[in-house]
């Protein structure tokens, strides 16, 4: 058996939805034990969001599998004294709540390391823990909307375009809080104290947004939708719709590749049009839309495949998920009978175990209750009295 390099980590999950679930999900993977704790109540809303897969949707199952879950009522004393007592042998804790909202349940940083001194509490939000938006909700588009980056996103002269992926939420919430949660426990396996982790959804988006801080650094402002290095501003690097309505992504930024895919197309006359802007690069543009609109994508897969110059098909998910090298990298796998995405990261010598699908609500409550010291009776007992 493969080891799991994270393997005698605990995580006490208290988030929904996306962002918190699909991190402790990561680190889940990988070896962690990712207790998910839900209310007593509705629990995590994305149970029943969407298309169902039984009794639980299909965006619930690909973001919660591997993990154990336990119900509490943490706003009932003996829930609240339950949480605590398994913070003691945690090493992280994960929350998603509006910032005060922990602190008002007794279960604030200074309180968990009343528990454990070396914990972790991570807390993922839309705007942070501070500043004068902090309390205000928000989803993914207005984070990304405050933080510069929708803006950027769309073709020149169109106003911005909502993405698909939410970029926010998963590169803002899930990636950096998954970081931070690490380099936390990294100090506080030598030094024995826990900090608190503050992720900002709309501070991490803009943290990223790497070209367009560029722009204004050097010309004080971003240039128009459309128009940079990176968004279509050039003929080299954009997408070129084929004649059955499909598009092909070109890449060709390096100089080879764009003299190569010049010579491949029979276009030698628009080398010299490499990165041109403005009027040029709007004719080199037009010129390269008019060839790839002749032919279908099929054929233009057939042309670029054995051509290495950045020229690939733009495909639809599911058939990426076919896709030969997405299939050689076992990038797609089964769990509990539905397909879904591997972990991102190969590690050497590790086999993710995926034999664990997203659990049912307070599925492992009597196993977990039970290494706490509880008896069925007194686990019953909280049962009755709605604490679990």
């Amino acid at each position: 058996m493969s080891s799991k390099p994270l393997s005698g980590l605990r995580i006490l999950d208290l988030t929904r939805l996306l962002p918190g679930p699909l991190a402790t999900q990561h680190l889940a993977d990988y070896g962690a034990e990712v207790i998910k704790i839900e209310d007593t109540g509705a629990g995590d809303y994305a149970r029943s969001m969407g298309a169902m897969a039984g009794e639980t949707s299909y965006f619930y199952q690909v973001v919660n599998r591997n993990k154990k879950s336990l119900r509490l009522d943490l706003k009932q004393p003996a829930g609240r004294a339950l949480f605590l007592r398994l913070v003691e042998s945690a090493d992280a804790v994960v929350e998603g709540f509006r910032p005060g909202v922990m602190d008002k349940l007794g279960l604030g940083h200074a309180a968990l390391l009343e528990a454990n001194p070396a914990i972790v509490l991570c807390s993922i939000t839309g705007y942070g823990q501070t500043g004068p938006y902090a309390q205000r909700a928000g989803h993914d588009i207005n984070y990304i909307g405050y933080a510069g980056v929708l803006d950027q996103i769309g073709t020149a002269g169109s106003g911005p375009v909502v993405p698909n992926v939410q970029i926010g939420d998963l590169l803002g919430g899930t990636m950096s809080a998954a970081f931070g949660i690490m380099v936390a426990l990294y100090e506080a396996k030598s030094s024995g104290r826990g900090r608190h982790v503050d992720v900002s959804m709309t501070d991490a988006a803009m943290a990223h947004a790497i070209f367009p801080l560029v722009e204004v650094l050097a010309h004080g402002r971003v240039r128009p939708r459309g128009e940079d290095l990176l968004s279509g501003g050039v003929p080299c690097y954009g997408i070129y719709a084929t004649a059955d309505g499909r598009h092909m992504a070109v890449g060709a930024l390096e100089e080879k590749f764009w003299f190569l895919l010049c010579d491949t197309l029979g276009l030698p006359e628009l080398k010299s049009a490499h990165l041109d802007g403005g009027e040029a690069g709007e004719q080199a543009r037009q010129r390269l839309a008019e060839i790839f609109a002749s032919r279908s994508l099929a054929d233009w897969v057939a042309v670029f495949d054995g051509v290495d110059c950045c020229v690939t098909p733009v495909l639809r998910l599911e058939e990426s998920m076919e896709n030969a090298q997405i299939q050689a990298r076992g990038a797609v796998v089964e769990v509990g009978g539905i397909r879904q995405f591997a972990p991102p990261v190969r590690l050497s010598g590790h086999v993710p175990d995926f034999s664990r699908p997203a659990p049912a609500a307070g599925a492992n409550a009597d196993s977990l209750l039970s290494e706490l010291g509880l008896d069925a009776g007194q686990i019953d007992q909280l049962r009755q009295s709605g604490v679990i």
